[in-house]
């Protein structure tokens, strides 16, 4: 299993409303999540507007090219693009692995 770590910036002035939109994730969103090998997938947010992802999956570039393939993905990176500072194109697109250098398993 990969265990993937990214990082995005939401705009400060944002937050509240991108906590919001992700106390109620679309069901249909979730499901091709899951469906396309994301498991375990977490999102941090600090005050600041790092925003902190963590995923777990057999293959990430696999899981986000599943993903990329589906409706309800480009419909949700439209409806989220207006959050983020410092991205061109979709936040999906921008997801760059962190390194590991270290796990205690």
């Amino acid at each position: 299993m990969q265990r993937v770590c990214f990082l995005l910036k939401v705009r400060p002035d944002r937050l509240a409303e991108y906590r919001e939109r992700h106390r109620d994730v679309w069901p249909e969103m979730r499901e091709a999540l899951s469906r396309t090998g994301w498991h375990n997938y977490s999102l941090f947010l600090r005050d600041d507007g790092l925003l902190v992802g963590y995923l777990e999956t057999e293959d990430f570039e696999a899981a986000k090219k599943a993903m990329a393939e589906t409706d309800v993905n480009a419909r949700w990176q439209a409806h989220m693009a207006p959050f983020f500072e410092g991205i061109d194109g979709r936040p999906d697109e921008n997801k760059v692995p962190l390194e590991e250098i270290f796990h205690l398993d």
